[in-house]
């Protein structure tokens, strides 16, 4: 995907830094202590355990779990498993969770953890051995009112059933269910979840273009999609769009990608066929191949980046060609980016409003875990669209009033998002009042 930039710095918690830091500028009055409060963890563990592998070896792994800010209630975040997860990533995800939960007015703080490994390079019995001694090393710094994990990179409802059991196990006697969420229906899960952030990618969308924040693009119906990523985020959105009205032109997994011949675009459930059978949608019959370099930068209407971190960066945003770009995966646009972009005109829907259809979800799981019922479908998906719509609204509204105050000078909605969260935190750090 193409080579960083030698000068751009990719370090994900300076990229969250840099972020805050542009939000800040237009946050008055905010006292110097609160700043640092507000941008630095509260707590990190770092752990390091041994596991006996499926051979009869013994092989250590690390992992992190950090709760960023708890004013507004529990911690909550998911777990990822993958080779690159490190200190600096998880700290910079548990903070946007912050800003995230915020935002869309959920009561819960921001937090994220991760294990060093290649999950694709381990059997069921060594990722369930490796779950359960996380889970049994954070010991009580979980729980369903401390800190609630979720599903994230390479991890699932079957992940999160063992992290529900190891738990459950060690606190006995309890109603535990509520303690992470994401977990198979069954276990408590909640329907609709395995769709959440795609749901919630495609209300946002029409709720941005029905306020009419693209003249150029009035609404879902026959724009062309371009989506990087084919995981549970890029599966559902392109579906979800593609049912909507929308055009999906081309798609991607880490293999490659594939792009339309004709003006229909492209069959989803071809394409998550020829995934299923092959492992990759490149080489779909009747499509054209296309490097996940080339994919993200076609002509497009909506570009949703939906696979990992800084994808589009100094060195290709140049290169972008859609007139909206759509945060599906987490940071997946550099600070650099954004000013290239804007100063394109490019709109960028950013992470912590694109995709927070996923914790949005994942509270309505814990709502149903503590109060022992089951929603409707028709239910969750009423009260995520109005959770949306509203944050929407906000940040909308927040940033027409940045550009009215500031002479222009906030020109993305990244910006306008962060300062709607960040101020919201503030206030209601400095209502509860600085203990003691």
């Amino acid at each position: 995907m193409g080579q960083p930039s030698q000068v751009e710095n990719l370090n994900p918690a300076e990229i969250s830094r840099e972020q805050f830091r542009r939000a800040n500028a237009h946050l008055l009055g905010l006292k110097k202590g609160l700043v640092d409060f507000l941008n630095n963890p509260k707590r990190i563990i770092s752990v390091c355990f041994p596991i006996e592998m499926a051979d009869g070896s013994v092989r250590s792994f690390v992992g992190y779990r950090v709760l960023h800010n708890n004013v507004l209630g529990p911690g909550k975040g998911g777990i990822r498993y993958h080779p690159d997860v490190s200190r600096e990533e998880v700290v910079s995800l548990a903070t946007l969770m912050t800003w995230k939960c915020a935002l869309v007015r959920i009561p819960f703080g921001g937090a994220k953890g991760g294990v060093i490994c290649d999950p694709k390079g381990l059997d069921k019995g060594e990722l369930r051995r490796i779950t359960r001694r996380f889970i049994a090393e954070l010991a009580d710094s979980i729980g369903p009112h401390t800190d609630i994990p979720a599903p994230d990179v390479y991890t699932d409802e079957q992940t999160m059933a063992w992290v529900f059991d190891t738990y459950d196990i060690l606190h006995p006697g309890r109603n535990n269910r509520p303690v992470v969420t994401g977990k198979p229906l069954e276990l408590g899960g909640c329907v609709g979840r395995d769709e959440a952030v795609g749901r919630g990618l495609l209300y946002v969308i029409q709720r941005f273009l029905d306020r009419a924040a693209v003249p150029s693009l009035p609404s879902l119906d026959g724009a062309r999609v371009v989506v990087q990523g084919l995981g549970q985020v890029g599966r559902a959105t392109a579906r979800l769009m593609k049912e909507a009205g929308a055009v999906i032109h081309a798609i991607s997994d880490s293999q490659g990608g594939v792009q339309a011949i004709g003006d229909d675009g492209l069959d989803i459930d071809r394409v998550l066929e020829h995934k299923r059978q092959n492992g990759t949608v490149a080489g779909l019959p009747g499509t054209c191949p296309i490097s996940n370099r080339d994919l993200l930068s076609l002509e497009c209407d909506i570009l949703v980046p939906a696979a990992l971190g800084s994808q589009i960066r100094a060195d290709n945003a140049g290169s972008i060609r859609s007139k909206i770009i759509m945060e599906g995966a987490n940071r997946p646009v550099t600070p650099e980016a954004d000013d290239i972009l804007s100063r394109k005109g490019i709109v960028v829907i950013p992470d912590i409003l694109a995709n927070a259809g996923g914790v949005v979800v994942s509270y309505f799981e814990w709502v149903q875990n503590i109060q022992n019922r089951d929603w409707e479908i028709s239910e969750v998906q009423t009260q995520l669209k109005e959770k949306m719509d509203f944050a929407v609204d906000k940040v909308i509204d927040r940033w027409n009033q940045m550009q009215s105050a500031d002479e222009g000078l906030c020109r993305d909605l990244r910006t306008a998002a962060l300062v709607e969260a960040i101020e919201r935190i503030a206030r209601i750090t400095l209502q509860r009042g600085i203990w003691p």
